[in-house]
């Protein structure tokens, strides 16, 4: 396990606390739509931290082609139909480019900056010039107003426990997953970014806001800066 990362439940855990037999349970969402709408048809995408597939096979559904990236090999053994990669992200040098890469699953809010940076260095390598990144980062109020829940319409709740500093500016997160089955849990470390340090964030790895794609800000459409 990563330092200051855990998770409880049944099936392997990876080591930043995600349970495989619950993200292979989780929906995808709207998430999929949002990013269909952002680009151009069967787009070349590279998916950061794909997991089990989550998003990938909605995104292979609607005619994307998607190479998945994750460092656990428990996770991409779940993916079907994409071109898998496995190794840490912020090390990735494919030696090409790709017309979108998305990092979603607010990876961005990494506890460890270094790990952060690299993550964005990442993005900025592997988008062609007239590409664009998609990023997911947590809403305004993802560590206030705790504890909260959410009832899925299929039949799980969502819990975020807490989030207390643990210094430098990071929080430990604590979250639950209850099915009517089983129950796990995840802890795990993230820094909270206002939007002018995200955007701070990216113009250092060479990347610029195009704009935000929904009301709440937490998917944004990056290019490099050098289009803006």
């Amino acid at each position: 396990m990563r330092e200051g990362h855990q998770g409880t439940g049944p099936g392997a855990i990876t080591p930043d606390g995600c349970a495989v037999e619950l993200y292979s349970r989780l929906p995808a969402g709207a998430e999929p739509d949002i990013v269909a709408a952002a680009v151009p048809a069967g787009a070349r995408i590279l998916e950061l931290g794909s997991g089990v597939g989550r998003m990938t096979h909605p995104l292979l559904e609607r005619g994307f082609a998607v190479t998945a990236v994750d460092e656990s090999a428990e996770m991409l053994e779940r993916v079907r139909g994409a071109r898998t990669i496995r190794g840490p992200i912020e090390e990735l040098d494919l030696g090409e480019g790709f017309d979108v890469v998305m990092l979603a699953s607010f990876l961005v809010h990494s506890g460890d900056a270094e790990v952060s940076r690299g993550l964005l260095r990442t993005c900025a390598r592997h988008v062609t010039e007239d590409g664009c990144v998609l990023i997911q980062r947590e809403g305004d109020d993802y560590h206030t107003n705790l504890p909260r829940e959410r009832v899925d319409p299929s039949g799980f709740t969502v819990r975020i426990v807490s989030s207390e500093p643990v210094g430098d500016g990071v929080n430990a997160v604590h979250a639950e997953y209850e099915f009517p089955d089983a129950v796990w849990t995840q802890t795990f470390r993230a820094r909270p970014l206002t939007e002018e340090q995200f955007e701070e964030a990216l113009g250092e790895a060479g990347l610029g806001v195009d704009r935000y794609l929904t009301d709440d800000g937490t998917w944004v459409r990056a290019v490099p800066a050098t289009r803006r």
